[in-house]
């Protein structure tokens, strides 16, 4: 068995998924840390100051959390009803927030009382924000109304009443103090300019608003509501640049990547998609288990926070690269020892010997090369090589057919055994890149267990589960045979046609010239 040569491991690219920038970017996040909260969480926000500590709004409290903590380091739980928003000001020192009683709450980060209570709205207010130059408050309510408070007089400065429906997300300019956005479930989006004393830009949705996001530069504003994201020029008079149609639910909050080239959105249908500000495509995708209210980004995407309606916050964490080992190494030979004689050039009475190199074999090579078929199948059914590596599964399993003992390699097998050959056909059988293999080995395993059927209740209800897969698989493999047939007839025809047309042209031609 010397000339014994291993099995080709085939590639197996998956359709429709390509390796970007994007997907390595996005997906170099470690294992989400999921921690529980009393409510569902209705908004996230992170301090924009070292060391990047974030507020979570939940129920009738707001937990602040370390990066890297999963509990909370403070609690602030002064609010006579369910609380909704808490942003953080600019410099991190002092945070806002609006509750279902229609106040508005200053609070320092080092204490636990609020400093300022603005009272002044007559329902919930669910948006509050702190103006660029750190001494302004504006918030949004229930009553139709967008209120300005001045922090240090606990003042209210100006009241807008243009919203005629409940005013649910809002956000200030960074750049001009004078300058903030509020949405509204009335369907429009206005830019306000406490200058004017009034709206100075307002745009319509066409759907109810839930969020709003403006761009660093100030010229750019983003607006979620329904299905649809849509970006407007405010420098042009909120002219509609690009409207998004990409979840299936309603969109809930809109977030910007540390470097302003990325735009996420998180939707009630359980999906945060990530858009390329340059082109406004999808760029990634991550999906969560239950519908998701609330989005925040860390400085440099270093953690991505996601809250949920069933009281869930998910926290994930870059993964931090591999330092390099700092002890001293041992002294190597220099580089001119391994390439001495490299070029030596063969002389006329030389005889030249070649070290064959030595290959080593896989496990389930050796197997094979030894004829134990069994073994080597149970080898590649091991889950650490059917999750991280199924196409070595399917290709042991494509060679055992082809030497013709894949049904010797499948019988014989115990209740524990057989689940594992089920789960993995349950699995990966409607991929189509390896239906072709897999829908005959479920079919030698039917037909070698199918006489064996009410012995064990585990097993046969995978064994029922993997026959409805099989039908269903073939059925869907019959209609698309039939597609491409109408469309091979389609094709001929529009063929035939063209050429036809082409031999009617040729002899209108020689008629004209004879």
């Amino acid at each position: 068995m010397a000339g014994y040569k291993p099995v080709a491991i085939q590639t197996y690219p998956i359709l429709g998924e390509k390796i970007t920038q994007d997907t390595l970017y996005w997906n170099n996040y470690k294992t989400p840390v999921q921690i529980k909260e009393f409510g569902a969480v209705s908004k996230v926000d992170f301090s924009p100051q070292p060391p990047y500590n974030y507020a979570v709004t939940a129920s009738s409290r707001i937990h602040i959390y370390g990066r890297y903590s999963q509990e909370p380091i403070k609690t602030f739980s002064r609010f006579k009803d369910t609380a909704y928003c808490a942003t953080y000001r600019q410099d991190g020192r002092l945070l806002v927030a609006g509750s279902e009683d229609g106040g508005v709450q200053l609070f320092d980060i080092t204490g636990r009382a609020p400093l300022r209570q603005f009272e002044g709205h007559t329902k919930a207010v669910h948006t509050v924000d702190f103006t660029a130059d750190k001494y302004h408050v504006v918030s949004g309510a229930d009553d139709y109304t967008v209120k300005l408070w001045d922090i240090p007089n606990s003042k209210e400065i100006l009241t807008f009443k243009e919203h005629s429906d409940y005013v649910r997300c809002g956000c200030a300019s960074r750049l001009n103090p004078d300058l903030f956005v509020t949405g509204s479930y009335d369907h429009t989006v206005k830019m306000f300019d406490t200058r004017t004393n009034k709206s100075v830009v307002s745009v319509d949705h066409g759907q109810p608003v839930e969020s709003v996001l403006l761009f660093p530069s100030g010229g750019l504003l983003v607006s979620a509501g329904g299905r649809y994201v849509k970006v407007w020029d405010m420098l042009k008079g909120g002219q509609l640049l690009v409207s998004l149609k990409n979840h299936h639910k309603t969109v809930t909050c809109l977030c910007l990547s540390s470097s302003g080239q990325r735009l996420l959105s998180g939707s009630l249908d359980r999906k945060v998609k990530v858009y390329s500000t340059t082109s406004y495509k999808v760029v990634h995708s991550f999906d969560y288990a239950a519908s998701i209210l609330s989005l925040a980004l860390a400085h440099e995407d270093e953690t991505i926070v996601v809250g949920m309606t069933n009281g869930i916050l998910s926290v994930k964490h870059r993964k931090s690269e591999a330092k390099k080992d700092s002890l001293p190494r041992r002294r190597r030979p220099a580089y001119r020892t391994f390439i001495k004689g490299k070029n030596y050039m063969k002389q006329k009475d030389d005889i030249l010997i070649n070290r064959p190199s030595k290959k080593h074999l896989e496990l389930y090579d050796r197997d094979l090369k030894n004829f134990r078929i069994s073994k080597a199948l149970d080898r590649v059914l091991e889950p650490s090589c059917t999750i991280k590596t199924p196409e070595i599964t399917v290709s042991i399993i494509k060679e055992l057919n082809r030497r013709g003992v894949l049904a010797n390699a499948l019988a014989g097998r115990d209740e524990k055994e057989i689940s594992r050959v089920l789960n993995f056909l349950i699995r990966n059988l409607s991929q189509p890149r390896f239906a072709s293999v897999l829908i005959n080995a479920a079919e030698i395993v039917i037909d070698i267990y199918l006489p064996v059927i009410g012995q064990s209740p585990v097993v046969d209800k995978k064994f029922l589960l993997l026959q409805g897969l099989v039908e269903k698989e073939i059925d869907y493999q019959k209609e698309l045979l039939e597609t491409m047939g109408m469309m091979d007839m389609l094709f001929a025809t529009m063929t035939r046609k063209e050429s036809t047309a082409a031999s009617d042209g040729l002899l209108e031609n020689k008629r004209i010239e004879s």
